[in-house]
């Protein structure tokens, strides 16, 4: 059985490049317009396997055109598909548009990844209840989130991204919650907690409301760690030309060392690397590190 196995969305990316983001009411001119892989459980399944790690996948795709391109690099990393289900509904399709500074903004049509609901997930549920660790986003239905942690006899990490109204125990069984400061602000609303502060408070109202550990990540500022103690953890210096999919890198590398036995605070040092270099690519899972490639220093 596979260590990790991620309960999670296959989107096709629509990827356009600009100059600068459209202002509301603006039409602008871009390049790019190519399809490529991505997803965030189809990244951060992608991101681990390329680091060494055991995964299988628990989803859903059409049987559309889009498919072959939405799971092409899954394959190559050799991502365990088997559990991934073909539906009547198009495969999922996230529109991004990237500008010259490397920021993005992601409009996404769940399609197929809206199936993923309690039934798909029970029927792959021995290998979601074998798995050392179960890895969720927030891009599939409430009840198949829920029932994934039900199933789970295994460490459980979740990245609600985006932020989406899930069962309060199934939340918090995440050891850790990872989430960036803005999700991190949405996700104390959800439970009732002020949404504002720093991100350290944040984090600390987290850990606070019941969750085991958090993970807040900061983009090229690093990310926050909590347990016990709040511990930062610096993002090495990159010259990025691409965010797509860094946060899955980083996601998918964390639970890579995980499986491997790593504290968390060294799993998180770990994903930062990892995160970094994905941002001196174009692209989510073409950006990806294997373990032959260097990763920068923390320095």
């Amino acid at each position: 059985m596979s260590q990790i196995v991620v309960v999670g969305s296959v989107n096709a990316d629509l990827t356009v490049n600009v100059e600068r983001h459209p202002l509301p009411g603006e039409t602008l001119l871009g390049g790019g317009g190519v399809i490529t892989p991505g997803g965030k459980g189809a990244n951060q399944a992608c991101a681990a396997a390329k680091l060494g790690a055991d995964v299988a996948l628990v989803g859903a795709v059409g049987r559309d055109t889009n498919a072959e391109a939405a799971t092409v690099l899954l394959r190559e990393a050799g991502v365990d598909l088997t559990h991934v289900e073909e539906v009547d509904e198009p495969t999922g399709l996230a529109v991004i548009t990237v500008s010259a500074d490397g920021e993005n903004t992601i409009i996404v049509v769940p399609g197929a990844n809206a199936q993923v609901g309690a039934g798909i997930v029970e029927k792959h549920g021995a290998v979601v209840g074998a798995a050392e660790l179960v890895l969720l986003q927030g891009e599939i239905p409430s009840d198949g989130f829920a029932r994934a942690v039900d199933l789970a006899r295994g460490r459980v990490v979740v990245n609600l991204a985006p932020v989406v109204e899930v069962p309060r125990e199934a939340l918090l069984a995440a050891d850790p919650l990872m989430a960036n400061e803005h999700e991190a602000g949405l996700i104390c609303a959800q439970l009732g907690l002020d949404p504002a502060g720093t991100p350290e408070e944040l984090a600390r109202r987290l850990v606070g409301a019941g969750f085991k550990s958090v993970v807040l990540t900061l983009g090229a500022a690093g990310a926050l760690v909590v347990e016990d103690d709040l511990v930062h953890v610096p993002s090495p210096p990159v010259e990025a030309v691409d965010t797509v999919g860094a946060g899955d890198a980083f996601a998918g590398a964390l639970c890579h060392k995980l499986v491997e036995g790593a504290s968390l605070l060294s799993a998180a040092r770990y994903a930062a690397r990892v995160g970094a270099f994905s941002v001196t690519r174009r692209g989510a899972q073409a950006s990806y590190p294997g373990p032959s490639d260097r990763l920068p220093s923390e320095e």
